[in-house]
């Protein structure tokens, strides 16, 4: 997984998000969309993890810790809706 980490750190960069931001954030995400693929719908796994990043950008006051935490609530929030597989016929 170095490529993986090595492109997401390039990713940040470009970005100009909080530096190490990403390896906080890529196993959370990660859990998230094969928790989206498996138990709603496989295309909607990467646009799930997009709202995330929306919802967290809103969220975040401007701190790398807010950010974080924006972040994890948002993860949080969506995976449990997404592991259950009730009302799955999105």
């Amino acid at each position: 997984m170095r490529s993986a980490h090595e492109w997401l750190s390039r990713v940040v960069e470009l970005l100009k998000l909080p530096a190490g931001v990403e390896r906080s954030s890529v196993g959370p995400i990660l859990d998230l969309t094969k928790d989206v693929a498996h138990n709603r719908s496989r295309p909607a796994a990467p646009v799930t993890a997009f709202l995330v990043g929306l919802a967290a950008g809103r969220a975040a006051s401007g701190s790398d810790d807010e950010l974080n935490a924006a972040i994890s609530r948002a993860v949080e929030a969506v995976r449990a809706a997404a592991s259950t597989r009730q009302n799955a016929s999105y």
